[in-house]
């Protein structure tokens, strides 16, 4: 079984909060990440399943156990129960594991009755630093889902499918999506077209026939499924005009890859939006491995009219990281310069230039280095200007 980097991080909150909420897209892991814990595991999707609990209920919870609730959005009633025995004993900790499939199902429940009670932590499909670096090339084209690929190259493709077909057809409308299944495939296609680009409703609506506002309404069934990931703009002081419209990326590129057919590495390299894919697969590195650590930062994209960008922009409270990805294995003096020129906009502490590079080079405040040399950096930063 390979060793999740979240896992350290749900013992921590177990220790220090009476229930944990463990949440993540579907076939990520969660089921068997969960199950390592030891504990008494129930799928409350199954009806026999959520009967075995109610019987055992009581003895449950005057028990030591850990009780494992998968899918506990999809049964509601189950969340009074578990606020009166949280609250019959609220000096006891690491008394509930809670997995969820989608998001808002699950913080809306926890928000009406676990409130205060319930510390939530995100599994995400597999990462760099759970494989190894000689695997970068393989989880930037397959993606991170266990059945997608990484572990099995021959499922790729076919297994993104079946999943994108179970989820428009399945899950999005249990979860509350009104649009038909053919419907909400032609968005999943044409937010993977416009991957990392500035978000525009109006121009998805009208290929679809509807208006921006049903569009963004959908948008956020994605963003809560953990398939697409909203980049907002950092707006700064600046005597520039802004970019003012987030921008979408496909968390997993072996989802995106497969809507837009491309199959092999040789396929992808030929694509002219592959350093679209590549920007997107860093800023979710990053983002995912800093969630798995368990550090607090928001992150922001920058772009002006005229042109001055920076992919990735890390607010870590006192201290402000400024990345930038290229997909080039020999970065030249004007990348850095670039870099260095919009991040001095934002006065940004750290510039991080993230290419193809064998050896990193590092000044202060400047790095030049490849994605794992990136992860080992934020990882030796502990939580910067947070100390």
């Amino acid at each position: 079984m390979i060793q999740r980097l979240v896992n350290n991080l749900i013992r921590e909150r177990l220790r220090q909060s009476p229930a944990v909420g463990l949440v993540g897209p579907r076939q990520c892991g969660k089921t068997t990440l969960a199950r390592s814990l030891a504990g008494r595991y129930f799928d409350l999707e199954v009806e026999t399943e959520r009967l075995r609990l109610d019987l055992q209920w009581t003895s449950l919870v005057e028990g030591k156990e850990l009780v494992i609730l998968d899918e506990a959005q999809s049964w509601p009633e189950v969340f009074p129960r578990l606020r009166s025995a949280i609250d019959q004993d609220r000096r006891t900790m690491g008394r509930f594991l809670l997995l969820g499939s989608v998001s808002p199902g699950l913080a809306r429940q926890v928000s009406e009755s676990l409130a205060g009670r319930l510390s939530l932590v995100e599994l995400t499909p597999f990462l760099l630093e759970e494989l190894s670096a000689d695997r970068l090339d393989d989880l930037w084209l397959f993606g991170g889902y266990p059945d997608g690929g990484i572990l099995d190259a021959a499922a790729f493709g076919r297994w993104q499918r079946d999943y994108l077909t179970l989820l428009t057809q399945r899950d999005l409308p249990q979860w509350g999506l009104p649009a038909r299944a053919q419907t909400t495939e032609r968005l999943l296609r044409m937010v993977a077209a416009v991957h990392g680009q500035a978000w525009n409703a109006s121009r998805i609506g009208q290929s679809l026939g509807l208006n921006y506002q049903t569009i963004n309404s959908y948008l956020e069934y994605l963003i809560g499924a953990f398939l697409i990931r909203r980049l907002e703009p950092y707006h700064a002081n600046l005597r520039k005009r802004l970019t003012k419209s987030p921008k979408m990326y496909w968390r997993d590129t072996g989802l995106l890859h497969t809507l837009l057919q491309t199959r092999t590495r040789d396929d992808l390299l030929a694509q002219p939006w592959v350093g679209a894919s590549w920007e997107g697969f860093v800023i979710e590195q990053v983002l995912s491995h800093l969630a798995a650590w368990g550090r607090t930062v928001q992150p922001y994209f920058l772009h002006t009219a005229d042109r001055y960008e920076i992919g990735l922009v890390l607010d870590f409270g006192r201290s402000l990281w400024a990345v930038e990805a290229k997909l080039t294995a020999n970065p030249s003096v004007g990348d850095v310069q670039r870099l260095n020129k919009v991040a001095d906009l934002i006065q940004a502490d750290q510039r991080v230039l993230v290419a193809r590079v064998r050896e990193p080079l590092e000044s202060a405040g400047l790095l030049v280095t490849d994605v794992p040399g990136l992860l080992k950096k934020l990882r030796e930063a502990g939580s910067p200007g947070l100390e």
